[in-house]
């Protein structure tokens, strides 16, 4: 395990791995160690003492950090201000069985996503700059800490999201937002899943800006909020920001929903809790042994592929993103031609495994071969002597049949 203390030291590492094609697994601080296809490689190299915040101006609601500083630590700081991370970057050591604490450029290195994203955006819609060497030692620096300055801002979304392929990430610059000062959760009990995608349809179609969206069928609901919940499915729906707004917004929302199924309200409190799991995907927690899929699929197709695939095979599933991001965990095999059969049928998405259960199956979606082939010339720009995480996008080398 490679450690650097400086951005200096680390490119002095990456360029005596170019010099001698020596191949370099690329880590934050192992959080989601186990999730994407198997890299052989001589060492690990680390951003994790790369921590710090190197600046933040709460007027300007945009902070800079190394890499390898906590999130936890940024949530702590930018709260102080009112402030948080409007992404939402969720936590997975739980499901991934996992230690140590999750670092602001894995954050960023995975795109990691919460709740918030269908309306938010993704991680890196917040991210403006970042430091990263190259896979021959030079460090570069694209974008800055305005969205004014569009200098190097494509590479800047780029590195966003490659999962320690293209850099090795050493600082970002990213925007925070305002905390909302109040928030609830509409809960509409008892519907089955094509009645909840309808529901979190007309929610969404509402002028009330709901700002999470997700159903936890009857398996999953018990699990949540300590078994307060719900005994049936829960479709959940959070409303954000003035306590007068919300309250005004949630009236107009819990008297459409009551049309539709018994409703019920959560405080700003269990909302907290409750959001809080569904980004750390609780309930798959406790059976580390099961693959675990994430399909990011249309809305209203998710509850169709998760029906399909229910005819072939045990799968216990819940949806966020109104619909859009189906977490489903498998009570046997991945059945990886299947899902992503299923998937094509529906018109289209992608897959990815998060927890492969023991078995061999490629992590990510399979791109088509002009995509690829594209990734392959953009790799080679950044990466030249291919030692930055190799295979593990691609799994060259990953079948489905077979343990490991």
């Amino acid at each position: 395990m490679l450690t650097p203390q400086s951005e200096a030291e680390a490119a002095e590492i990456v360029l005596s791995a170019a010099r001698s094609g020596r191949p370099l697994a690329i880590k934050g601080n192992g959080t989601r160690s186990g999730f994407g296809n198997k890299v052989v490689v001589d060492a690990t190299l680390s951003s994790r003492s790369l921590s710090g915040i190197t600046a933040y101006n709460p007027a300007e609601m945009v902070l800079s950090a190394k890499a390898g500083t906590p999130v936890a630590e940024i949530e702590a700081a930018v709260a102080e201000h009112g402030q948080s991370l409007a992404f939402e970057p969720p936590d997975h050591r739980l499901m991934m069985g996992t230690s140590g604490e999750p670092t602001i450029g894995g954050a960023f290195a995975c795109n990691a996503s919460g709740p918030r994203r269908f309306v938010a955006g993704a991680a890196r819609d917040h991210l403006l700059g970042l430091r990263f060497i190259n896979g021959k030692g030079e460090v570069i620096k694209a974008g800055g800490r305005v969205m004014k300055n569009v200098t190097g801002l494509d590479l800047v979304k780029l590195l966003a999201g490659s999962y320690g392929t293209l850099g090795f990430i050493t600082e970002v610059t990213f925007k925070v937002l305002p905390r909302p000062r109040a928030v609830e959760t509409i809960v509409l009990s008892g519907l089955d899943d094509a009645a909840a995608a309808r529901a979190m349809a007309v929610a969404m179609a509402m002028p009330v800006e709901v700002t999470g969206a997700a159903h936890l069928p009857d398996m999953v609901a018990p699990r949540m909020l300590a078994g307060a919940l719900s005994s049936a499915s829960a479709t959940v729906l959070r409303l954000e920001g003035l306590a007068a707004s919300v309250a005004e917004r949630s009236k107009k929302l819990q008297a459409v929903m009551a049309r539709l199924g018994p409703v019920s309200v959560l405080d700003s409190a269990q909302s907290a809790i409750l959001w809080q799991e569904i980004r750390n995907v609780k309930p798959y927690t406790d059976a580390l042994h099961k693959p675990l899929w994430r399909v990011s699929v249309a809305p209203t197709a998710g509850h169709q592929l998760v029906a399909g695939l229910r005819l072939q095979a045990g799968i216990d599933a819940f949806y966020d993103w109104q619909g859009g991001l189906v977490w489903m965990q498998m009570e046997g095999e991945p059945e990886a031609e299947m899902i992503r059969a299923g998937i094509k049928a529906l018109g289209g998405g992608h897959a990815t495994v998060m927890r492969a259960g023991g078995y061999r199956v490629q992590a990510f979606e399979p791109q088509p071969a002009a995509v690829a082939a594209l990734s392959q010339r953009i790799a080679a720009q950044f990466d030249p002597h291919a030692i930055f995480n190799p295979g593990f996008m691609t799994g060259v080398e990953a079948q489905q049949a077979g343990r490991v």
